[in-house]
C-alpha cells in the first residue's frame, strides 16, 4: 500500500528535497507540497493523505496549529521538523496531536523511516528530542501532577503496569519480557491503555505517564 503525504515548509528547497527524497521510495507518494500551514491543511482536507510533514516556523498558520488543525480533523498524522531542538516546540507540538518530532538535520533513511513509522500507526522521536522531553519532566526534585491520578483508575492493574513500561520508553519486547508474557498479549495491553486513556499513541502515553505522577519526578525512563 501507497502511503501519501504532503509536504509544508515555507523554504523552497527544503520542502522539495524533503518530497524528492520520500518520492524517490517505491512505497511512498508525495501528493501535495505546501509553502505554509494554512495550504497543508487546506490540502490536508482535500486529498486525505495518510502523513503530513510540517515545518514548525510557517506563515500565515504556524506548524503547531496546522498540526492541531490536522489531528482534530481527520486520520492524518503529522510529523513536525524544526531547525530548533527546544522544549518549547516539543511539547507543544505533542500536546497538537503530532506522532512523530524531528530535526532538519535529520538524515535521509531515518526521514523515509519516520514517514513509514508513523503512517503504520506508531510514534518516533529524534534520539535528542527524546532525552528532553524525558528530562523536563525529572529535572525538578517536587514535582505535581499536571493531571489527576484518578484519571488511571479506568486501567486495570496489568494495564497500569503496561503504562508505566510505556512511560520508560520500553519496547514491545522489553514490556513482555517485564510482565513475563507474550508479544500479542503487550500488544493488546498498550491498545486498550490508549483507548481507554483516549491517548493518540505511545508518545501521548509518556506524556501521560509523568503527568499522573505514575512516574515520579526523577525516575530514570529507560532507554
Amino acid at each position: 500500500m501507497t502511503i501519501r503525504v504532503v509536504v509544508a515548509d515555507d523554504q523552497e528547497l527544503v520542502r522539495s528535497g524533503f518530497a524528492m527524497i520520500l518520492d524517490a521510495q517505491e512505497d511512498i507518494e508525495v501528493v501535495a507540497e505546501a509553502g505554509d500551514g494554512a495550504a497543508a491543511v487546506a490540502a490536508v482536507e482535500r486529498l486525505v493523505p495518510d502523513v503530513a510533514l510540517l515545518d514548525v516556523r510557517m506563515p500565515v498558520l504556524d506548524g503547531i496549529e496546522a498540526c492541531r488543525a490536522i489531528s482534530a480533523g481527520g486520520t492524518c498524522r503529522t510529523v513536525m521538523l524544526t531547525t530548533f531542538d527546544s522544549d518549547e516546540y516539543v511539547y507543544e507540538a505533542l500536546h497538537a496531536g503530532a506522532s512523530g518530532f524531528l530535526l532538519k538535520d535529520v538524515r535521509r533513511d531515518d526521514l523515509v523511516h519516520a514517514v513509514r513509522v508513523v503512517a503504520a500507526g506508531e510514534s518516533l522521536l529524534a534520539p535528542s528530542v527524546a532525552r528532553r522531553l524525558i528530562e523536563e519532566y525529572t529535572a525538578a526534585t517536587v514535582r505535581t501532577p499536571a493531571l489527576p491520578a484518578e484519571r488511571l483508575e479506568v486501567l486495570t492493574a496489568r494495564e497500569r503496569e503496561t503504562l508505566l513500561h510505556l512511560g520508560r520508553r520500553l519496547s514491545n519486547a522489553e514490556i513482555a519480557a517485564a510482565l513475563v508474557v507474550s508479544g500479542h498479549t503487550v500488544k493488546s495491553h498498550v491498545g486498550n491503555v490508549l483507548a481507554k486513556l483516549g491517548l493518540r499513541d505511545r508518545i501521548q502515553a509518556v506524556i501521560c505517564a509523568y503527568e499522573t505522577g505514575l512516574i515520579a519526578a526523577g525516575t530514570p525512563s529507560g532507554e
